[in-house]
């Protein structure tokens, strides 16, 4: 029966963490220097929605976005 390398998983947990832990870092960053607007604010979800609503209803998002090009 095979041993398990215990060095390697503990490794891996290790890495998983440093991992874990960069991406915690660079979001509380990235809400440090981008806060969100309060409440009633700026409210760009209700464009987000609008646009969304519009591309389901003709059913292509890239017509909307750029017409096609003649070759």
């Amino acid at each position: 029966m095979a041993k398990t390398n215990f060095q390697y998983e503990k490794r891996q947990k290790e890495l998983e963490k440093k991992r874990k832990a960069e991406e915690k870092a660079r979001r509380k960053l990235e809400a440090k220097n981008n806060p969100k607007p309060a409440d009633g604010e700026g409210d760009d979800d209700a464009e987000s929605d609008a646009e969304s609503e519009s591309e389901s209803e003709s059913g292509h998002a890239d017509a909307i976005a750029a017409p096609a090009q003649p070759d």
